[in-house]
């Protein structure tokens, strides 16, 4: 590693803000104190990609970024600042809407007996006949017949090589299905030579014909007869001219053009068949990204060729790897990632759910950091408020409070409308299974279907680790499955309770088969996708109690965690994992860190928020039509207001249309509903230029913007100076009122942040909190807690202690205080609304003399007050003076 690993910066790289950009700021990295700049993905990806998610060829730098030359000036900057570097990887998943990715094209010209069919998670032998042996395509805005005849489909022709366009979307033409047109062109233009070569691409062997020979011989006679075709009409312009003729009048024919694409590797298909019919793995539901076979040593090593050369060569030092439960066995992917990059920090996105524990066989680092993000919010939220404010919510919206009911009912709304073609699979599996077991060959599809889908909506977590190629199942696996057996048996007891056991045997690998062992390794591969889509991207917009909960890794049933829980997980953090990612905000956060802060202090103040609430709705009644917007979405809409206040009306309006889709209640991504939507914005609109409304609502506001910093500049310390490594997304050195994204991707001005670090130098506690509003008491204590974690590493690493400091006195429940290493003592407030006073409260600090590097006061060892030690600066960290780095 080329830095000793002190904490993380995340940058979202995008057309607008490459590699040259990026290099601008790292001496503004460098002086903060960050050790590290942790970027978004930059292998080559989709043209316009704003995230990097969706790779198309990994053998290459994204030329949109600035390519090879802008990256080799990033590394280089990033060296003679002296940082380290760490990437965003994505193993998982391509994408496939452009000829950019050859892989991807490949398989669509040549479909099984492409060289890269294997490299692809795709169903070649499908129940329904008319897919054997063919992807289907669902990129058309309406049924094909329809989008033929109204002529949206043209064949084209480029040099000897010939692709379908639709719109924006390019698919290629497989060679052996040009005979009919090139041999047309020849008898038009009396061409022997276009005689012979139609002939020859007719003869090409079958696509059918997958041993490694034929798949060699049909490519290497393929290309051949390209370069020919391609300097015949170069050679001939009266060929040439003949051929585009045809193409032509096969363009204005739908039936030639028909029987064409009817000899295609792939089917083109209405975008909606993709929810029952889809052939391949997709990166949840979204259909152009599709799954890789990275267990595949061949899939793994072009997968990662540059990625393993820059960690090598020492451009990086670390990944971070997208999405692992995506992969088929996560497990074998680290091993394999770990023995090629032996030194490298690797931590994997990973959502653990409460009580979760990552597998500690994995050879990592950790995870990304939201279980530590939930635990660390769950500090500011005041458990008193839970009972009052599920009443407001229950009574306001009408809506159900049983939050695990909701969350198996989104689950199943998202296996049948958007996964449906991923249940298909896994129960045409199930159902060739049962035909090989006589006591559960009688059970129907629908039997079989019906049962599958209620286990898995019944998951308690994102997925099970079970391992067919070393029979390995952990205690936890069985504990999960046992659990979704259960679950599934009491919520369906009309169906077989026998046909459940036999499921959980599957899964758990007791009934023995090459067949039954991959169901159970598919059927790991699908829980996660249902759980991140009906959990996370529909239950957390629909069940709007109190959404700072309702965040990644989160249980939003689950209200607050106490400062002894709190130190425990920490303890356990140091003892197992003391090089795990902290976080506190994400690109995938559903708000920032800040607006999180702020609305935790709705849980202090539960009457006055309801009041507001019942407040606010009378007045706006006004500004709805037909009563639209639903209450749900005004109570989400009046708490996203509170937290991310001021907020422009174009943000409000972007997030709430986001918001309302994602819930899939009145509205959604696949049916969008006009008339709620026109009202939703019509709603917003008015309500934020409705001038008494406001003036209530910044009333209400105001006095919760200050306490709302202080819960901020809490967690930021907590996430600065407890075990693990911290990272902090871009922008959120200063004060960040984001939302969901594209909200939270929102260029940062990193030149007045700049300026502000500057002004840093020499400033007194005091006069750092007067510019309180332009979010310098937060880049103090980043830079300050950054500053003594390079000075004295060893207090932090997994050598440095964590001990748990208990105040004493009438206000001790109100302060979370600890020390690192035995030199490190950090103290923060929570629950600070209802704090008051400190009264008689009390610190006893270790022994020694103590400086406090937020204030400079020094103190000896001994009792303190909250009240002398808090007085100048709201949160604390001491650094115990005369002991070694």
């Amino acid at each position: 590693m080329t830095a000793p690993l002190i904490a993380t910066y995340r940058v979202q790289l995008n057309p607008a803000f490459g590699f040259d950009e990026a290099a601008q700021i790292v001496p503004y990295l460098a002086d903060l104190g960050v050790s590290h700049l942790y970027a978004s993905p930059y292998l080559q990806a989709a043209p316009g990609s704003t995230h990097g998610y969706d790779v198309v060829d990994h053998t290459r730098v994204n030329e949109e970024l600035g390519g090879e030359a802008g990256h080799a000036r990033f590394i280089r900057a990033l060296g003679d600042a002296g940082l380290g570097h760490i990437l965003d990887i994505v193993p998982n998943h391509m994408a496939i809407v452009t000829p950019g990715n050859r892989w991807w094209w490949d398989v669509l010209e040549n479909g099984p007996a492409s060289r890269y069919a294997a490299y692809f998670d795709v169903d070649w032998d499908p129940p329904e006949a008319k897919l054997r042996n063919t992807v289907l395509l669902p990129i058309l805005g309406d049924h094909y017949g329809r989008v033929l005849e109204a002529g949206e489909l043209t064949l084209i022709r480029e040099g000897g090589s010939f692709s379908i366009r639709y719109f924006e979307h390019a698919v290629p033409v497989a060679p052996r299905s040009l005979d009919s047109v090139l041999g047309a062109a020849a008898r038009r233009a009396g061409s022997d030579e276009l005689a012979f070569l139609a002939d020859a691409f007719g003869a090409l062997p079958l696509a059918t014909a997958t041993d490694p020979m034929s798949i060699r011989r049909r490519h290497r006679d393929k290309e051949v007869l390209r370069v020919q075709l391609a300097r015949l009409l170069e050679r001939e312009p009266a060929v040439a001219e003949a051929l585009d003729e045809v193409v032509a009048e096969v363009n204005a024919n739908p039936d030639a053009l028909d029987a064409i694409l009817e000899r295609q590797n792939y089917r083109l298909a209405y975008w909606r068949t993709a929810g029952r019919e889809l052939g391949y793995r997709r990166f949840f539901d979204i259909n152009s990204l599709a799954g890789l076979r990275t267990e595949s040593g061949q899939v793994f090593a072009n997968t990662h060729q540059l990625i393993l050369r820059w960690l090598d060569r020492g451009m990086l030092d670390g990944v971070r790897v997208d999405h692992i439960d995506g992969l088929r066995d996560p497990a074998e992917y680290l091993r394999r990632l770990r023995e090629a990059a032996r030194d490298a920090w690797i931590v994997v996105e990973k959502i653990l759910e409460p009580g979760e524990d990552l597998p500690e066989s994995w050879p990592i680092g950790g995870t990304t950091g939201y279980d530590f993000l939930n635990r660390v919010n769950g500090l500011f939220v005041d458990p008193a408020g839970e009972a009052p404010l599920t009443a407001i919510y229950a009574e306001f919206t009408g809506d159900s409070t049983e939050y695990p009911t909701i969350v198996r009912e989104k689950k199943q709304l998202i296996l049948r409308e958007l996964l449906g073609s991923d249940v298909n699979r896994l129960t045409a599996q199930l159902v060739d299974i049962c035909e090989g077991h006589r006591r559960f060959r009688d059970y129907t599809r629908h039997e079989l279907h019906e049962a599958l889908r209620e286990v898995i909506a019944c998951f308690p977590v994102y997925r099970t680790y079970v391992r067919a190629a070393t029979a390995e199942v952990r205690e936890q696996d069985v504990r999960y499955v046992r659990c979704a057996i259960e679950a599934a048996k009491a919520n369906r007891p009309d169906l077989d309770p026998i046909l459940f056991e036999f499921l959980a045997d599957l899964v758990l690998l007791q009934a023995l088969g090459t067949p039954e062992a991959e169901f159970a390794m598919r059927f790991q591969q699908l829980t996660g996708p249902a759980m991140a889509k009906g959990v996370e991207d529909t239950a957390f917009y629909t069940f709007t109690r109190f959404i700072s909960l309702n965040e990644v890794g989160g249980d939003p049933s689950h209200f607050g965690i106490s400062p002894d829980a709190f130190h425990r997980t920490c303890a356990e953090t140091r003892r197992r994992w003391p090089e795990t990612m902290l976080t506190t905000s994400t690109h995938d956060t559903k708000r920032s860190e800040d607006v999180r802060a702020r609305l935790n202090l709705l849980s202090e103040i539960p009457e006055q928020w309801g009041e507001a609430v019942y407040r606010w709705a009378a007045h706006n009644e006004r500004h709805k039509r037909d009563g639209w917007p639903d209450r749900n979405a005004e109570y989400l809409f009046y708490q996203t207001l509170v937290g991310a206040w001021p907020l422009e009306t174009v943000r409000a309006v972007q997030y709430m249309e986001k918001a309302s889709r994602e819930a899939k209640v009145q509205t959604s991504w696949t049916a969008p509903n006009v008339a709620y939507e026109d009202a939703l914005r019509r709603f917003v609109e008015a309500v934020l230029a409705d001038e008494a409304f406001l003036a209530d609502l910044e009333a209400f506001v105001t006095p919760l913007v200050e306490p709302g910093r202080i819960n901020s500049l809490a967690q930021t310390l907590l996430k600065l100076t407890t075990p693990g490594v911290p990272d902090i997304y871009q922008g959120c050195d200063l004060w960040d009122l984001s939302l969901v994204d594209p909200d939270n991707r929102r260029p940062v001005d990193f030149a007045r942040r700049r300026a502000l670090l500057a002004d840093l130098d020499g400033a007194t506690p005091e006069a750092i909190w007067a510019r309180i509003d332009e979010g310098l008491p937060k880049l103090w204590v980043i830079r300050q807690a950054l500053q003594l974690r390079r000075r004295r590493p060893g207090l932090f690493r997994w050598r440095g202690a964590y001990e748990p400091l208990a105040a004493a006195g009438p206000q001790a429940d109100h302060v979370v205080a600890f020390c690192r290493g035995g030199g490190a003592l950090t103290v923060v407030p929570r629950l600070v609304l209802r704090l008051g006073e400190w009264k008689r409260t009390a610190l006893e600090l270790p022994p020694g003399r103590w400086t406090n590097v937020l204030t400079g006061d020094e103190w000896e060892g001994g009792r303190v007050t909250l009240a002398r030690l808090l007085r100048r600066f709201p949160v604390a960290l001491l650094e115990k003076v005369g002991e070694p780095a």
